[in-house]
């Protein structure tokens, strides 16, 4: 074995460790690397103001159809959405205008009249928007004794996962308005 003249006399077992050194320094590289990649992309990204940014609901459009003849069940529509960084998800609706009310969904049998279901929690996506309708999601309503009249007001809070509560107003219209 011959050594270098500017390498001091370390002898077979210095060269050994020097050697793996290197060879640790080598595969240390990479994962060192990937971190600080990863730490720079969420230091923009957290810069930006996407992350950590709440859900922010704003709701609108309320409206509510007025019920048949002697009928007391009807539906409410009111179009959701989440200027906010993260998604949320509408849990209830309520009202002290109306007896009782549902989140629903109608969906198609296929083989006769669409099928009227219980929704779950409804997700609004984050920069997103939910449009009820009577052909997708909407809140079904029981009202009270009292008749509603073409123009009335009727009160509903819309309540949210993350959210605070929304208030909002829905107008009653005839059906296919």
């Amino acid at each position: 074995m011959t050594l270098s003249p500017s390498e001091p006399n370390r002898g077979l077992g210095g060269l050994l460790t020097d050697r793996r050194v290197r060879e640790g320094l080598r595969t240390a590289i990479a994962p060192v690397a990937a971190c600080a990649l990863a730490l720079a992309g969420l230091t923009a990204w957290t810069s930006s103001g996407a992350a950590g940014s709440p859900p922010q609901i704003a709701a609108g459009n309320g409206r509510v159809i007025l019920p048949y003849g002697n009928g007391r069940d009807t539906a409410a529509f009111f179009d959701i959405t989440n200027i906010g960084g993260a998604d949320d998800q509408l849990t209830d609706v309520t009202s002290s205008g109306v007896e009782k009310t549902l989140l629903s969904r109608r969906e198609s049998s296929g083989l006769g009249p669409d099928l009227l279901r219980t929704a779950g929690p409804v997700r609004v996506p984050a920069g997103g928007t939910v449009t009820m309708s009577p052909f997708g999601l909407s809140v079904t309503t029981r009202t009270k004794e009292a008749r509603w009249e073409a123009g009335d007001m009727v009160p509903f809070i819309l309540h949210f996962r993350h959210s605070a509560p929304v208030e909002l107003m829905a107008v009653v219209v005839r059906p296919g308005s």
